[in-house]
């Protein structure tokens, strides 16, 4: 057990839980800490790099604020711009920490890429495939946000924390006497800290987003909008019209004419999607429709469909009652069972 583990350290509780639980095994560390932004202080840094010092091995700060801005920010503001809502994790899993970083890992000599996401690999002999399977622990589970990754990068991958409880991981750091045992989860986007998307693309793109029309989904006009980077699918707070149908919510974004089109709740609802950019885990092509379990967002159980490649890259879902908010942009995750089948990301719902 000579070769050396590389580890995504952010400075928090997990990626330093991963590193102690690598550690007692005896294997050869590196810890990585990336860089991501230009400016403010990088606390992350420091912990990561105090962590490291207290276990043993060596740390290095990788500065990828450059392939930070061209492979996770920009696409996340020109899916904006195009109408729809990314799920930023999901393409930073893919382009960042086991892409960029996973690069670079082994560039310094690493042959795995450790992190504190909770989810399991396993290899299948008889496919010959890397599995991405849940965490023991459901409420922790992030396999969704990883549902993207190539075999490449899932074989080089390793989630020391997947058969763990949240409690168990700080328990186990703060026994170690881990710096950071005790400091709190990350809730917001790490390049949006306040949440406030609109503001922040605003500021980073320098650019006005053109006012529009809101429109009723008969097409009635119900006022006016303040750009279509500020509305989501589903959306209700912050619209600022009223009608006689009750309630309103965002049903569609249609960036070609600048609208924004308004609905009822129950207009919300489809059975079916059409996704694109297939990433298939467990098999290397779907032989016809298959019963599976999926889900369109990361927070959401799982339902159950039926799951149809339609394309070397295309997928068609439907599922067996109408799932509310189907979301361009979303990032669509399938199961068999605790295994992550692939996932798509979404580019449209199908009318009923």
């Amino acid at each position: 057990m000579d070769e050396t583990t590389a580890v995504a350290m952010s400075g928090g509780v997990d990626s330093s839980a991963a590193a102690l639980l690598l550690r007692r095994e005896g294997r050869p560390l590196l810890g990585l800490t990336l860089r991501l932004f230009d400016s403010g202080e990088d606390c992350a840094c420091a912990d990561a790099a105090a962590v490291a010092g207290q276990l043993g091995f060596p740390h290095q700060t990788l500065d990828l604020c450059q392939e930070f801005r061209s492979k996770v920010i920009q696409p996340f503001i020109a899916e904006y711009e195009r109408g729809r809502t990314p799920n930023p994790c999901v393409g930073c899993n893919r382009t960042m920490k086991f892409g960029a970083l996973l690069q670079k890992a082994q560039a310094l000599g690493c042959s795995s890429l450790a992190t504190g996401h909770y989810a399991q690999t396993e290899y299948d002999s008889g496919s010959g495939r890397w599995l991405l399977k849940k965490a023991s622990h459901g409420d922790k589970d992030q396999s969704y946000v990883l549902a993207l990754l190539s075999q490449e990068q899932l074989s080089r991958s390793r989630f020391p924390l997947g058969n763990y409880s949240k409690e168990e991981v700080r328990a186990i750091a703060a026994e170690a006497g881990l710096v950071n045992a005790q400091k709190g989860d990350s809730q917001d986007i790490c390049f949006i800290p306040g949440g406030d998307y609109g503001a922040f693309i605003r500021r980073y793109t320098g650019k006005d987003y053109l006012q529009g029309p809101f429109v009723y989904e008969d097409g009635t006009p119900l006022g006016r909008h303040t750009g279509i980077i500020d509305y989501t699918v589903g959306q209700r707070r912050g619209l600022g019209v009223s009608s006689q149908a009750g309630r309103l919510y965002v049903k569609a974004i249609r960036p070609a004419d600048n609208t924004v089109v308004l609905s009822n709740n129950g207009s919300l609802y489809a059975r079916t999607l059409e996704g694109e950019g297939l990433n298939l885990i467990a098999c290397a092509r779907l032989d016809g429709p298959v019963r599976l379990r999926a889900k369109i967002r990361y927070r959401m159980a799982e339902q159950p469909c039926v799951v149809e490649q339609t394309g070397e890259n295309t997928v068609r879902l439907t599922f067996d009652q109408p799932q509310r908010a189907i979301t361009p942009g979303q990032t669509a995750v399938f199961y068999e069972g605790d295994t992550v089948v692939g996932g798509a990301v979404i580019s449209a719902p199908v009318p009923d």
